[in-house]
């Protein structure tokens, strides 16, 4: 796969936030669907468990990440079906993810923010989004999912030049 990398980083007051997206020719609320139901997380990014909502903590697998680890996921916003917030803390630090869905002539577009505390990781953070949005886009089509290998190192260069 010889894929270009597509995320933009924005400063903002509270630090930087990391953009990415991915358009789908589905409804909204089946896009919806794809990034809040455990059965259809499981096919891009990993199962979830728990009592889902707004201040509350569900358990996340990392099903495509090296020993398939499990984290918690603080929910920080859940407005069904254009606005998901969450945020994990574990030994990689603090991560404030935001998915906003926008839904325009049968054409779903996927906003993907991480708000990002530094800039430090950029270069693996920024492959590993385009990987994971990527094994979302091919869960959704049916296709065969990406290498890893394909992103990372080969888009590091583009995300740590975002940092200049």
């Amino acid at each position: 796969m010889n894929r270009l990398p597509v995320g933009r980083l924005f400063r903002t007051d509270a630090g930087s936030d990391l953009v990415l997206t991915r358009a789908f020719r589905a409804p909204m609320e089946d896009v919806w669907a794809s990034l809040t139901e455990p059965d259809r997380t499981a096919r891009w990014f990993g199962p979830w468990e728990g009592d889902p909502g707004p201040g509350r903590t569900i358990r996340v697998q990392m099903a495509y990440e090296e020993g398939e680890p499990w984290c918690d996921m603080l929910i920080e916003a859940c407005e069904p079906p254009r606005r998901l917030a969450v945020a994990t803390l574990d030994e990689q630090g603090s991560w404030r993810l935001e998915m906003l869905l926008a839904e325009a002539d049968g054409v779903t577009e996927l906003r993907f923010t991480h708000h990002l505390d530094t800039e430090e990781a950029i270069g693996e953070v920024g492959p590993g989004w385009e990987y994971y949005l990527d094994l979302l886009v091919a869960s959704r089509d049916g296709t065969a999912l990406p290498d890893f290998g394909d992103y990372y190192p080969a888009m590091k260069p583009y995300y740590d030049g975002l940092r200049s």
